[in-house]
């Protein structure tokens, strides 16, 4: 069988290798997908090993999504955008590097969430790997505004001025702030920070919510929980990873395959297992 694995630290959570299983049976595709657990000093180590192995490809999380970009002979055109890469292919001609996060993002919200993005304020949190492969979608929804928050100012300023043209085509009004001093009333609010799964705090006061905002974290589980109450009690509407990870799923299993997975039926039964 053809192998694949999420490759990260931590995985152990990882609910990919359920969801690619499941992928597989709907299509009729024959793989075998798993977790690889990198030490930190050894992701590209742990991912050459895995290709010498007979692995066909990988799903990469934190904190390797800009190493994964630079590993890659080849890059899809939002992994260059994005500069950090969430795919990885081991083809033989070269490894290809593509991003899936952004357009599973923009799927969840504005199809599985009904929350059309034109014209709306969006605060997206964090200026990392996640934020990085979601920032371009997310203009190119063409939002009235997007603010990037992230502790260190800078890194934040960074990943704006290299998605400056893009937010330019999309007539997007886009800046980068600090967590305490991002403004106020979003109607979208996205926690793209690893707080959630470090069990830290919520990252930025609740005046960034407007009544009724759609607050979205990109982890999942009992690690999302505190995000999500903190959401429903401020008047927001919060909603985990679940649907994210599932549609980024899809995407990369396209890449992968050349099949697209039905996605709603797989992200139904991933909820109904995790009961969530």
């Amino acid at each position: 069988m053809d192998r694949y694995a999420v490759a990260g630290n931590p995985v152990e959570h990882s609910q990919s290798p359920w969801i690619h299983a499941a992928f597989a049976e709907q299509t009729g595709q024959q793989l075998d997908y798993g977790r690889l657990l990198c030490p930190l000093d050894g992701f590209t180590a742990t991912l050459k090993q895995f290709a010498n192995e007979g692995g066909r490809g990988c799903s990469v999380t934190v904190p390797f999504k800009f190493e994964a970009f630079e590993l890659a002979a080849r890059r899809s055109e939002r992994a260059l955008l994005a500069g950090a890469a969430n795919t990885l292919r081991f083809d033989d001609e070269g490894w290809f590097a593509d991003n899936t996060d952004g357009v599973g993002l923009l799927r969840d919200i504005e199809r599985n969430a009904g929350r059309p993005l034109a014209g709306q304020r969006i605060l997206l949190i964090g200026a990392g790997g996640a934020s990085a492969g979601v920032l371009g979608p997310l203009l190119a929804a063409r939002p009235a505004e997007l603010v990037l928050a992230n502790r260190s100012v800078d890194k934040a300023h960074a990943l704006v001025a290299s998605h400056a043209a893009w937010a330019a085509q999309y007539e997007v009004n886009l800046r980068a702030a600090a967590l305490d001093a991002c403004g106020r009333g979003f109607d979208v609010v996205v926690n793209a920070t690893a707080a959630s799964l470090a069990g830290a705090g919520i990252p930025v006061p609740a005046e960034v919510l407007a009544p009724g905002a759609l607050a979205l974290d990109m982890m999942y589980g009992p690690k999302a929980q505190p995000f999500l109450d903190w959401a429903a009690a401020h008047g927001a509407e919060g909603r985990d990873g679940l649907g994210m990870l599932v549609e980024q799923a899809g995407e990369a299993f396209q890449v992968w395959r050349g099949v697209r997975p039905q996605t709603a039926t797989v992200l139904a039964a991933l909820r109904a297992r995790l009961g969530v």
